[in-house]
C-alpha cells in the first residue's frame, strides 16, 4: 500500500511476521512487503540457502524448517517470540505441488499423503504453535494459504492439492471463529494461478494444461508473487480489522466466471 506520494506505508511497524515458504515465490515477496511495512520477518524454508537470503533481504531472521515437523515449526515460533518479543503475524504458506498429484485414477497414495501433510498438516501445526503467543498477547493475524481450487473444481486435477486447499479452508474458518473474541483474526488466502517457480515447474512439461487455465481467467493472465503479496499486507494490517474466517479471494476473476469473455 502507498500513499499519495508512491511512498509504502508502514502498517507493521514493530510487529513481528513468520513466513513459512518463505524463499520463493509469493513467500518472498511477502517477506519484501511485510519488511517494507516495518515488520520484523522470520523467514522459515527448508531451503536453507533461499531462505537465508530472503531473511538478509528482509533484514530479518532465517529458521530452516521443516514444516510436517511439530518440533521444528514449534521452534520457528518460539525463535520469532524470543528474538523480537512477539508473534503478530503468521502467514502459513509452506505448500507443493508436485507432478504425480495428479488425476484421482493416477495419483498414488504416497504422493496424495506427502500433499497433504506438507500443505494441510503444516497449517494446523503453524496455527497450534503460532495461537499460545498470539492468545497471550491477545491479538494476532493469522494467513493461511488456500486456494482458488478450494472453492471450485477443475477439469486438470491435481486431486491432493485441490483437496488439501479445502482443508485449509475449513480450517481457518472454525478457527477465525472460536478466538475472534480473543483478539486473533484467521483467515484463508485464495490465490489464483500465480507465476510462481512453482506454477513454472508445473506447467513446464505441459503447456496446453497452462493454456486451459489462463483463458478462463478474466484479466487473461497469471497474478504476479507481489500482487498477492500486497493482500497478505492488507490482512496482516489492522486495515483489516473486521475481515475475519472468511476465504480471501485474489483470482483475477476466474472463481466468479460462467463463460471466457472475448478477446
Amino acid at each position: 500500500m502507498t500513499d499519495e506520494s508512491g511512498t509504502i506505508c508502514r502498517r507493521l511497524t514493530g510487529r513481528t511476521a513468520v513466513i513459512t515458504g518463505a524463499g520463493s515465490g509469493i513467500g518472498l515477496a511477502t517477506a519484501r512487503r511485510l519488511a517494507s511495512e516495518g515488520a520484523h520477518v522470520v523467514c522459515g524454508d527448508i531451503d536453507e540457502s533461499a531462505g537465508r537470503a530472503a531473511s538478509e533481504e528482509a533484514g530479518g531472521t532465517f529458521v530452516r524448517v521443516d514444516v510436517t515437523d511439530p518440533g521444528q515449526v514449534e521452534a520457528l515460533f518460539a525463535t520469532a517470540h524470543e528474538t523480537y518479543g512477539s508473534v503478530d503475524i503468521a502467514f502459513n504458506n509452506a505448500g507443493i505441488s508436485p507432478p504425480e498429484d495428479d488425476s484421482i485414477l493416477t495419483t498414488g497414495l504416497e504422493a496424495w499423503k506427502r500433499v497433504q501433510d506438507v500443505n494441510l498438516t503444516s497449517v494446523y501445526l503453524c496455527c497450534k504453535a503460532a495461537l499460545p503467543y498470539m492468545r497471550r498477547q491477545g491479538r494476532g493475524s493469522i494467513i493461511n494459504t488456500a486456494s482458488f481450487v478450494a472453492r471450485m473444481g477443475a477439469a486438470t486435477s491435481q486431486i491432493s492439492y485441490t483437496a488439501s486447499k479445502g482443508g485449509v479452508l475449513a480450517l481457518s474458518r472454525e478457527l477465525g471463529v472460536q478466538f475472534a473474541r480473543e483478539g486473533i483474526r484467521v483467515n484463508a488466502l485464495c490465490p489464483g494461478p500465480v507465476n510462481t517457480p512453482l506454477l513454472q515447474e508445473l506447467f513446464a512439461t505441459d503447456p496446453e494444461r497452462a493454456a486451459r487455465r489462463l483463458v478462463h481467467i478474466p484479466l487473461g493472465r497469471f497474478a504476479e508473487a507481489t500482487e498477492i503479496a500486497a493482500a497478505v499486507a492488507f490482512l496482516a494490517s489492522d486495515d483489516s480489522s473486521f475481515v475475519n474466517a472468511t476465504d480471501f479471494l485474489v483470482d483475477g476473476g476466474i472463481s466468479g466466471a460462467y463463460v471466457t469473455p472475448l478477446d
